[in-house]
């Protein structure tokens, strides 16, 4: 993961600039000797102080910006990190390997599993690569061989998600774009075994839905899952752009709001300040809500894990249609 790059958000910039004096500070003090520790002492409380202050009331469009910040761990960093053994596997036996979507198997706390995420890129090549995170049909059929193949075998599958949507190229369309989302959301119904998808950045439209159709669905603190990004919503309703901070507001995106909604299970606490400035206690938390969630899932016969991932998403799609007529006779 590339930690060079510095981007700075909007409504950090007050941490940013006691950052900065803490670093003049300590550089002061390797050309002297003047005793700094006082004055380290003072900023670094005065630094956590002004993140917690920062971070205690974010907007809808303060946690959009903070899932795109390019520092937070992607799907390659958690494969990385918690799946041991891991070998990738490629193409979709039909067309073409798709980068974006990356997939394999590995064990996971021992246990054999199917993994399966989008993977952005930290930098101009990587993101080349990576195509920015969006996926063509040959990576939702890649990801739907993958999953025929943990049925097959017996073996969970976990889905790291973070796409701002399915590519929308003329070739996409022209090689079933909209069939291949359709059919990875079939097959997510379709399989017997452990699925647990996990967003963990943005979760963009069907390319997001295409992998997180699943027995439990996580989100991040800060990350976001919506039908389209708030400058899309914005351009459509307003016609302008300049008014996706009432589109986020308007979308109900954030984890909160969609655990109120029963469209998430769980959402998974980020470090103070957010993932992207505490990659290793992120993925730490992670860890320990996939873990959990697995083990209470393998628990229940293939025939269940069927069972309660259908009805827990056709009552999804009933639930949200009572809540938002409701809404509207008030």
């Amino acid at each position: 993961m590339n930690n060079n790059t510095k981007t700075v958000l909007d409504f950090e910039k007050k941490i940013i600039e006691i950052e900065e004096r803490i670093k003049n500070v300590t550089a002061l003090a390797k050309d002297s000797d003047v005793n700094i520790d006082k004055e380290l002492n003072r900023l670094q409380l005065k630094l956590e102080r002004q993140i917690q202050q920062s971070y205690a009331n974010l907007t809808p469009w303060q946690k959009v910006q903070i899932a795109r910040h390019p520092n937070r761990p992607q799907c390659l960093d958690y494969i990385k990190a918690l799946i041991e053994d891991f070998i990738p596997l490629s193409g979709d036996r039909a067309f073409a390997d798709d980068a974006t979507m990356i997939g394999g198997i590995g064990k996971y706390h021992g246990i054999s599993v199917v993994v399966i995420g989008q993977e952005k890129g930290v930098d101009l090549e990587t993101r080349v690569k990576y195509n920015f995170g969006m996926a063509k049909p040959e990576g939702y059929r890649k990801a739907k061989r993958l999953m025929d193949l943990a049925d097959r075998f017996n073996m969970p599958v976990i889905c790291f998600v973070d796409t701002d949507g399915a590519y929308p190229g003329i070739e996409s369309e022209a090689r079933g774009q909209a069939e291949a989302i359709a059919s990875s959301i079939q097959k997510c119904l379709q399989i017997h075994v452990p699925l647990i998808s996990i967003i963990i950045g943005m979760g963009g439209s069907g390319g997001a839905i295409a992998i997180a159709t699943a027995n439990r669905i996580l989100m991040l603190e800060n990350s976001i899952y919506s039908v389209i990004s708030p400058e899309g919503c914005a351009s459509i309703l307003w016609r302008s752009a300049d008014k996706a901070k009432e589109a986020a507001e308007a979308l109900k995106l954030t984890a909160q709001d969609l655990k109120q909604l029963g469209v998430i299970d769980e959402i998974i606490a980020e470090p103070t300040g957010g993932a992207h400035r505490d990659v290793l206690t992120t993925i730490e938390n992670v860890d320990k809500t996939i873990y959990r969630n697995l083990t209470e899932l393998l628990s229940q016969s293939r025939e269940e894990l069927k069972k309660q991932r259908n009805e827990k998403i056709y009552a999804m799609g009933r639930n949200i249609a009572i809540d938002t007529t409701a809404k509207d006779n008030k």
